[in-house]
């Protein structure tokens, strides 16, 4: 099958809606299928036309910048010579030129399938107003011309203002992908050694509390700095290493500079270690004692880091967004607190560090259930039932995979 992937952000963007889409394009090359992604050239230096893990890229040159958008004259002439060639088109949003894709799909008689990765909440001001009214149409328009739309789970289906209106008419819950690569033992002792240091220098591993994300407002990085003080008073060792970018990162200058005073308070206890690759972010997460993920708004619909650190034996101390909560919530491996409460995100990270095994479940499972292969076979179910005609999904709109059913009946068990 002949998949175009578009969106507008792609390797080597860092975020989790870049990283879903690799891994599911990867998942999809790897089974013998042809994946197209349709992106943007964000930076010049990147290559136009590039072929990475059995996918093709074709970037087009950004001739604007608006806010995280980007204007694209040459989007649609490529958008309208690809949709001509793929069997099925797969829209990823937030997305401005979405609605004209899909229009092409519908105008060529291809199958259209919409992914709705979060909501876009922009900064507030006059202009970011009038821009959130125009992706919001975007979006809509986007959506009433998809064949299918897809989120990760029904919680945030229910509770999206986008995903809700297509709720009992065409949402489909796929599970995201998640995959990390191997590490040796070794590869975990020098991570060890280099990183959990005690103050005296001693490498006998201080508690290590987790974040993985980019420095942005919506990841509520403040939220585990202000819990800091109450958890280093029950354990004065434990520290925070935190995976991913902080330097830099597109309209988050004034996030960063309002947090600096906390990081140089905290220097000796946080750590900020950039992006992890490989065999290295696999390691960060085999040394964590607990995953903490305090977003604050619904910019985050899931995150994949919950799964990632589950897989690796790590409990997670995660707020009560929708559909952020349900990992823990599935599988019991964790806490859920509510959102913006360093009080109760300090006491769910001191329940967790002083029983870790209370929280400890099937790692196999929930790494079988959100593999990038697992996650292919059911867009692929989805992709070839629309190419046979919009009738014979509509016993599964709005219905949970059976991976979920599976999740929650291990946590019984546990819990029972």
């Amino acid at each position: 099958m002949r998949i175009l992937e578009v969106l507008t952000y792609y390797r080597p963007w860092v975020s989790g809606l870049t990283i879903y889409v690799e891994r599911l394009s990867r998942a999809l090359a790897a089974m013998g299928h042809d994946v197209t992604v349709l992106t943007a050239q964000y930076e010049p230096q990147l290559p136009r036309y590039e072929l990475m893990d059995g996918v093709k890229i074709v970037r087009i040159p950004v001739a604007l910048r608006v806010s995280k958008g980007v204007l694209m004259p040459e989007f649609g002439p490529m958008a309208w010579k690809l949709a001509q060639r793929t069997d099925v088109i797969h829209l990823h949003l937030p997305q401005f030129d979405a609605p004209g894709v899909a229009m092409r799909g519908r105008i060529l008689g291809k199958p259209v399938v919409l992914t709705y990765h979060c909501d876009l909440q922009l900064p507030t001001g006059t202009f970011n107003r009038m821009v959130d009214r125009v992706v919001q149409f975007q979006n809509n328009s986007a959506g009433r011309l998809a064949d299918a739309v897809v989120t990760y789970t029904r919680d945030y289906g229910t509770h999206s203002p986008y995903l809700s209106q297509f709720l009992d008419k065409k949402l489909h819950i796929i599970p995201p992908p998640v995959a990390l690569e191997p590490c040796s033992e070794q590869d975990v002792v020098a991570f060890r050694e280099k990183y959990l240091r005690n103050r005296d220098g001693a490498a006998n591993g201080r508690l290590a509390i987790g974040i993985s994300a980019r420095l942005a407002a919506e990841k509520g990085v403040e939220v585990l700095l202000k819990a800091l003080p109450q958890v280093l008073e029950r354990f004065p060792e434990a520290m925070v290493l935190h995976a991913g970018p902080y330097e830099n990162i597109l309209g988050e200058e004034a996030y960063a500079a309002r947090l600096a005073p906390l990081f140089e308070k905290y220097k000796n206890t946080y750590y900020r270690l950039g992006t992890l690759h490989g065999a290295e972010l696999t390691a960060f997460y085999k040394n964590l004692d607990v995953l903490c993920v305090p977003s604050l708004n619904s910019t985050e619909s899931f995150g994949l880091v919950q799964i990632e650190a589950m897989t690796n034996h790590v409990p997670v101390a995660a707020c009560s967004l929708p559909g952020v909560r349900q990992p823990v919530t599935m599988t019991g491996m964790g806490e859920v607190t509510e959102i913006g409460d360093h009080n109760a995100l300090a006491q769910a990270i001191i329940n967790i560090l002083s029983d870790k095994e209370r929280y400890q479940r099937s790692a196999d499972l929930i790494a079988e259930s959100f593999s990038p292969q697992q996650t292919a076979v059911e867009y692929l179910k989805l992709f070839e039932t629309l190419q046979h005609g919009k009738a014979d999904i509509t016993s599964t709109i709005a219905q949970e995979p059976p991976a979920y059913e599976r999740l929650r009946a291990m946590r019984d068990t546990f819990n029972s």
